[in-house]
């Protein structure tokens, strides 16, 4: 058998029906806070093991994808473990609330999915999840001593702190776009990625593993282009469902994986129809989609903002960024915010000059942004030089 990956590299047409039907855009969508960036992304598993690969026969890598997208597994249950290492400071934990506090936007209760599951892009966790079809589906996020579980069951969806004894309520479609903003299975995070597929990527089969007791290939992600802080992404595919088991994105700086979300044990079995039961617990605080507060009463009191606008995007493929006009002054100094807040910023930006004038650099090992003296923020999974760049070139 010939090496896996030895002649699998897409190129030419194979390469335009690998972008057939996708969106051509910047890869990683990343809200950008007051102070500093968050990415929605998913993080540390122990690597792909290296020895006793299963033998599969032979697959091209154009063949490989196009078995993921015929993927149609409706049952499951399992275990998923997954971390995030962007490589933000500590600061007794101000690093991870800012980043999940840079993308709430629920309704206050502690239950509240668009809340608690942005807290996936911090730390560890390890996640139970179960499938039965479109309609029913159940995800839980295991603590110390404590579980968040979100479930959809029919027409209704069900979040439950067990922490706070607090119950969120809504509908599946009134809940529908909240819940999709965190992806978090290693097929939510491959679909995002194959998105990002163009001539500007080599895409290749590298050999086989086992992950969670099943046989799989190995697929490799990989930009052609410098510039970028995306190393490659990995991805291991249900030999037998085309499934992704496991996901993982590596920097280009080295080290330890910044994006990797894997499946420990799987079951393609019927879960019990119990699963998916649930009941608010005696004593439970309920709360309705979007009766926590009224929109104007809610917001009251946050200072006035320019108008949002559409990012507008320069460069292509990997070296993608995304420039926002914020309608304002630029980020402070550590100095002029102080305590902890302010060492945070000043630990994250570097200061830059260039022919926009100034501006500061925030960093993470995947995403970084500049934000100049007037606003305007350029953001992507590119080097702080390539965001220099594109401030000069934009003056």
């Amino acid at each position: 058998m010939a090496p896996y990956g030895s002649d699998d590299s897409t190129t030419g047409d194979e390469t335009d029906d690998l972008r057939s039907g996708r969106r051509k855009a910047a890869r990683y969508v990343v809200p950008v806070a007051v102070v500093g960036v968050a990415a929605a992304t998913i993080g540390l598993v122990p690597a792909l093991a290296d020895s006793g690969d299963p033998d599969l026969p032979e697959i091209s890598a154009q063949r490989l994808i196009e078995k993921i997208a015929a993927s149609d597994v409706q049952q499951l249950s399992g275990t998923v473990k997954i971390s995030t290492d962007l490589g933000l400071p500590d600061l007794g934990g101000l690093g991870g609330s800012l980043a999940s506090g840079a993308m709430d936007s629920g309704d206050g209760s502690a239950a509240d999915p668009s809340a608690k599951l942005t807290e996936l892009v911090s730390g560890t966790h390890t996640l139970r999840v179960a499938a039965d079809g479109p309609d029913r589906q159940k995800l839980s996020v295991l603590e110390n001593a404590a579980e968040y579980s979100l479930i959809h069951n029919g027409k209704d969806v069900w979040g439950y702190d067990s922490a706070s004894n607090e119950v969120f309520h809504g509908t599946a479609d009134e809940s529908a776009e909240r819940q999709k903003e965190v992806p978090a299975t290693p097929k939510d995070l491959t679909e995002e990625a194959l998105k990002a597929v163009d001539d500007t990527t080599s895409v290749t089969v590298d050999g086989t593993a086992h992950v969670a007791g099943r046989d799989a290939y190995r697929l490799v992600i990989k930009p052609k282009q410098s510039g970028t802080t995306v190393g490659q992404i990995t991805v291991a595919v249900d030999a037998g469902t085309g499934m992704p088991l496991k996901f993982t994105l590596t920097p280009a700086s080295g080290g330890a994986a910044v994006v990797d979300a894997g499946f420990t044990q799987v079951s393609f079995a019927k879960p019990a129809a119990s699963t998916f039961d649930f009941s608010p617990p005696k004593g439970a605080k309920v709360t309705e989609e979007g009766e926590f507060e009224a929109p104007e009463e809610k917001h009251s009191k946050a200072p006035e903002r320019a108008p949002e606008s559409e990012p507008k995007v320069i460069g292509e493929g990997w070296n993608s960024i995304a420039v926002l006009d914020t309608g304002g002054e630029g980020i402070p100094s550590g100095s002029e915010v102080g305590g902890d807040l302010g060492g945070f910023m000043d630990s994250l930006g570097d200061k830059v000059k260039g022919e926009f004038g100034e501006g500061t650099v925030f960093k993470t090992r995947l995403v970084n942004a500049l934000i100049t003296e007037d606003g305007t923020v350029y953001v992507g999974a590119v080097t702080k030089d390539a965001l220099v760049k594109a401030a000069d070139a934009g003056q």
